[in-house]
């Protein structure tokens, strides 16, 4: 008699009932609210939760703040000599998007994948096409690795500096007072390469005076730039009921508080009839000017802030925590279990993308249609020039529902640099982390269990152990008396590995069963969460 999987399942376990065909269906929140998982992540098993401050805690107004990083760099440039006409210029938000690649040789701007094909080029506000791609760069790729040319944009810090070393390019491309080079421009017996271009706009970035005065300009008009939110407070809250709780960030301490009290500004604290709080009193350490990612690289020195004047005390800090002194960089500090959340926008225009998308899937259901009985013997050739134009045709108009460089995660069938660095460096992803306010801190998030295309159409039949023991044994020769301690390796009776919760292994006393790295994790830095 056969039996469902769920009346096998409550064999092993106290399983809800009707769990077989339509009865379950799998719930799922609002796009808006949800968290998406790349690795399964138990929350109970959290230890403490890490937060950055700038566009993490305090997410900035786009696109007035990064109009303002624009227009302070433009005014910059213009300072230092660049010409008056580049003032005219203003951002547009449509044009950038994060993890582009700038090639300080040709002036480029690429979208690339994860190997270093290019997806997109534009030169200035000029998209080229394929041949004109290959001229110079043979076989549409880049070598990513050669970080001395190629430069990769990733921050929402990077898009004003993105969009304006397009205009810078575009400017002096067509002003008749230039003349183009391969490698930039010249005027008279002057010359000025991209390179130099890429690094008159970045050098400031990196230095105090442009970011400061990017800082003074955002506390001036704190409203204008920065999201108030009356949920952080309670989030922050209820997970320090359950963990510790912390804030590293590369802001010093004064530009901090500003902030950070800006942020928990309400005359309540956590909810509507307690008291308000201090925005100190929701982490249990503070550590400003980290100089991340020297601090995770190397490490940094440890000193005192007084919160009250601002200012630093000489040498490394040895003593205790204590109230009213802040450390100004950070020791090592638990971060795991494998990756960091990490906090990203990516469901604007979600119903119009969706639409086209399915028109895809019926195209391609189309395609298989016309092919469906053709093989390698047929002569005939269907005709398929409408629709390979309908899905280019489609495939761009879904990428130009996100902007003019296209999706931030695909650019038609291929993945992106950044979608392949967020599925390597994070666990959890989401447009808020704030979206954790709608899960329990006991929530299992469960990745997909996703097989390729290959796997799904090729997948063997399950094959019972003894019947395969028995067929293995017909394969045996008599070549000498002498046998081996172990002919064939022996199917595993128990449970011996679950990548999905491998962070189970430290619980284990003793590391029973050969487990590599013991109860000491093998080095690796667990039991806490950040948020970028």
């Amino acid at each position: 008699m056969t039996t469902s999987w769920s009346d096998r399942l409550q064999n092993y376990a106290d399983l809800p009932a009707n769990m077989d065909g339509l009865a379950m269906k799998k719930y799922r929140r609002e796009p808006y609210h949800r968290v998406f998982v790349n690795r399964s992540l138990a929350m109970e098993k959290i230890k403490c939760f890490g937060f950055d401050m700038d566009y993490t805690l305090a997410v900035y107004k786009s696109p007035e703040y990064e109009s303002l990083g624009f227009e302070l760099t433009v005014e910059r440039l213009v300072s230092i000599g660049y010409p008056q006409e580049l003032l005219s210029f203003v951002y547009d938000p449509s044009f950038p998007t994060r993890g582009l690649v700038f090639d300080t040789m040709y002036g480029n701007l690429l979208k690339v994948d994860a190997y270093g094909n290019i997806l997109v080029c534009v030169h200035g506000f000029n998209f080229l096409r394929g041949p004109d791609i290959r001229e110079l760069y043979p076989n549409k790729f880049i070598q990513r690795d050669d970080t001395e040319r190629f430069h990769i944009l990733n921050t929402l810090f990077n898009l004003p500096e993105t969009y304006l070393f397009a205009c810078l390019v575009d400017f002096f491309s067509n002003c008749d007072r230039y003349a183009s080079c391969e490698t930039g421009f010249k005027d008279g017996d002057l010359f000025m390469s991209f390179k130099s271009m890429f690094q008159d706009v970045r050098m400031p970035s990196t230095g105090s005076t442009s970011r400061g005065t990017l800082k003074d300009k955002t506390v001036e008009n704190l409203e204008k730039y920065v999201v108030k939110d009356a949920k952080l407070s309670l989030l922050l809250s209820r997970m320090n009921e359950v963990s510790k709780v912390f804030l590293a960030t590369n802001s010093d301490y004064k530009y901090t508080d500003k902030i950070m009290t800006y942020l928990f500004d309400f005359p309540h604290g956590p909810k509507h009839g307690t008291a308000h709080r201090p925005w100190q009193s929701y982490f249990g350490l503070i550590l400003v000017d980290a100089r991340k990612p020297l601090f995770f690289a190397e490490g940094t020195v440890l000193r005192q802030v007084d919160t009250t004047t601002g200012r630093l005390k000489i040498g490394t800090y040895t003593g205790p925590l204590q109230h009213g002194i802040a450390p100004r960089t950070s020791c090592v500090t638990c971060w795991g279990p494998r990756g960091r959340t990490l906090c990203t926008s990516g469901t604007t225009s979600l119903e119009t993308s969706s639409t086209l998308f399915e028109e895809l899937q019926g195209l391609d259901i189309f395609l298989a249609e016309l092919y469906k009985h053709l093989d390698s013997s047929s002569n005939e050739r269907p005709d398929i020039s409408a629709i390979q134009r309908r899905v280019k045709k489609v495939t761009h108009d879904m990428d130009m529902c996100y902007g003019m460089m296209g999706s931030l995660f695909r650019s038609g069938s291929r993945q992106t640099l950044f979608a392949s660095q967020v599925m390597r460096y994070a666990d959890l992803y989401a447009a808020s982390f704030i979206n954790l306010l709608y899960y329990p801190f006991s929530y299992l998030f469960r990745a997909s269990h996703v097989l390729s295309p290959l796997a799904t159409r090729n997948r063997m039949p399950c094959i019972d152990c003894k019947e395969g023991e028995c067929k293995r044994s017909h394969l045996t020769r008599s070549v000498s008396e002498i046998k081996p301690p172990n002919l064939f390796p022996q199917t595993p009776q128990e449970i011996t590995h679950c990548h999905d919760e491998d962070d189970d292994e430290e619980e284990e006393e003793g590391g029973g069963g050969g487990r590599r790295g013991g109860g000491g994790g093998g080095g690796r830095r667990r039991g806490g969460i950040s948020f970028k």
